[in-house]
């Protein structure tokens, strides 16, 4: 058995190592959360579906980047939200996915992603989603605008859903908010102070008065789909939560019960 004296610096040392995760954690959060890929101002995109390349000046310091993906009749627009990774010069697909459904697709960058500048923060991602929603009501009205987002992009959807009208809100591999996805990984820690991005998709939802749709994997190992299934308790009648057996974060397209997800969520 170990004595009072023995036990005191072991004691010190597993606080010091906790105290030491803690400021890491606090410190690096952007690298954790984002993964952003910068492309130079002089980059050409390329795809092979129409498009358009959007660049809204905000400030002297910051620029907004977005693509418009052209279908041919449209009967709406979808803004979407991509997730934590890259750039939008990597989703060519699943805007194709949206046009064969018969939707204009409105896509962005978030600042320090693709040929998008400014600082990141959760408020400037937010700022522009409203600039993202201004050009698409140049094109459509609201019921003819759907708000998508995926994986991280959840959160920013949820969020200008919450505060401008649509016509669906249509949310893929959803989490509950940044601190419940943090004590997943890491537990232990007092993640409401730590955290300079909160994304409460949770307090959003309950305030989107559109009707909403959730996909989720069911062997989602990034997002598990439990996290998902924490936002359907706040549905409101009419809602849907539609889970895609065995599909995990990055191979929904593979299975045809996604393709039949996309047919209810853009009809």
């Amino acid at each position: 058995m170990f004595s009072k004296l023995k036990l005191k610096p072991i004691l010190s040392a597993i606080l010091g190592l906790y105290l030491v995760i803690g400021v890491l954690l606090t410190l690096f959060q952007k690298k954790f959360i984002f993964h952003p890929e910068p492309l130079e101002a002089s980059y050409v995109f390329k795809y092979d579906i129409p498009f358009e390349e959007i660049s809204i000046r905000i400030n002297e310091k910051q620029t907004l980047s977005a693509m418009l993906f052209k279908a041919d009749q449209p009967k709406g627009m979808v803004i979407y939200f991509h997730g934590n990774a890259r750039n939008i010069s990597k989703y060519g697909n699943k805007a194709r996915l949206m046009l064969k459904r018969g939707y204009s697709v409105l896509m962005m960058d978030y600042p320090t992603y693709g040929k998008t500048t400014g600082k990141l923060t959760e408020t400037t991602i937010y700022d522009n989603a409203l600039h993202m929603y201004e050009v698409a009501r140049k094109f459509y009205p609201p019921d003819s605008i759907i708000i998508y987002g995926r994986s991280l992009g959840t959160a920013v959807a949820a969020q200008l859903a919450a505060v401008r009208d649509c016509k669906r809100l249509v949310l893929e591999a959803p989490y509950f908010n940044m601190t419940e996805m943090a004590m997943r990984l890491v537990p232990l820690y007092p993640y409401a102070y730590m955290l300079d991005f909160k994304f409460p998709t949770n307090e959003y939802l309950p305030k989107v008065t559109a009707p909403v749709v959730i996909i989720h994997g069911t062997d989602d190992k990034t997002i598990p789909v439990e996290s998902g299934k924490k936002l359907e308790k706040l549905f409101k009648t009419g809602d849907q939560f539609i889970t895609i057996p065995g599909a995990d974060h990055n191979n929904l397209e593979k299975y045809p019960d996604y393709l039949k997800a996309l047919d209810v969520a853009l009809r």
